[in-house]
């Protein structure tokens, strides 16, 4: 481990960068893309710039804020995980007090972006900065932290019909419920992959709670998402043509994935979980010319 003065500033900035994970998007854009798909359907077509900006970087400083705080949650356990063993809090690059510090600095941000949407939006962020906050220290007391992470990770659907000025109705809760699900499906996936270490450290998730039906819950969860998010397309008549299109595409990706981690491969299960930003991608696309 390196002391202080050894670390350059080349370092402690590529450190800070690897806290947020900005050199690794993955987690953004799944939370991003379910976010624009909803603020494309609250908005009826293209939003207004100055809220899709808003929401934009609103995302991306809260993505950011919840993987510090997550890396402060984790920095005695991490460690002791192959994959994770190189994040700046185990290393000790970074201290834990700065983590908080970064976590503190980047809610502070997305706050700032909250000047310029209504007033429901903010009461609506109060909910997801809870949400973001206690997810990574739900793995100690619960076998489901899956289900907070998209409770989270899909808050931002509620705050894009916020944005909107529109309620939230079915169509809002329906997409919130079909990207729970989805998120907790490759979520599990995620959790697969550190299922063994998990094991050893006293970690609970969604893989070890579902054991060996992990990968057939996985594909329910998924069906459910298809199902939910297929709904809410019917109840804005957004079905025909690009919509259903969009949702077959979904199907066939999910079930290319099944083919890839049925025998539970480790790196396989990753690969799938990193796949999922097409999920979103193709449901954002189908959404985007449907409604332009």
């Amino acid at each position: 481990m390196a002391t202080a003065y050894q670390i350059t500033w080349r370092q402690r900035l590529k450190a800070y960068i690897y806290l947020c994970r900005f050199d690794k998007p993955i987690g953004t854009e799944l939370v991003f893309w379910p976010t624009m798909s909803a603020l494309w359907i609250a908005a009826g077509g293209i939003p207004d710039l100055t809220i899709l900006l808003a929401i934009i970087f609103g995302t991306i400083f809260m993505r950011a804020a919840g993987c510090a705080i997550n890396d402060f949650a984790d920095r005695k356990v991490d460690a002791h995980v192959e994959r994770t063993k190189n994040r700046p809090l185990a290393t000790g690059i970074i201290s834990a007090k700065e983590a908080i510090w970064v976590f503190i600095g980047l809610v502070a941000a997305s706050a700032c972006t909250l000047f310029f949407l209504p007033i429901a939006t903010f009461y609506c962020a109060l909910i997801g900065l809870v949400l973001a906050f206690i997810y990574p220290f739900m793995k100690r007391y619960t076998h489901l932290p899956q289900v907070v992470l998209g409770m989270a990770f899909s808050w931002g659907i509620p705050m894009s019909f916020t944005a909107m000025g529109k309620p939230l109705d079915w169509t809002c809760w329906l997409l919130y419920l079909g990207n729970l699900a989805w998120t907790v499906a490759y979520d599990t996936q995620y959790a697969i992959t550190d299922r063994e270490y998990d094991l050893k450290i006293g970690v609970k998730s969604t893989a070890i709670l579902f054991g060996q039906y992990d990968i057939p819950i996985i594909s329910l969860l998924q069906a459910a998402s298809v199902l939910l998010i297929g709904t809410a397309f019917y109840l804005q008549e957004m079905l025909i043509p690009f919509g259903i299109i969009a949702l077959i595409l979904v199907i066939a990706d999910f079930i290319y994935q099944w083919t890839k981690t049925k025998d539970r491969d480790p790196q396989w299960c990753f690969w799938a979980f990193r796949h999922n930003r097409w999920i979103g991608i193709i449901l954002f696309v189908g959404i985007f010319i449907q409604l332009y």
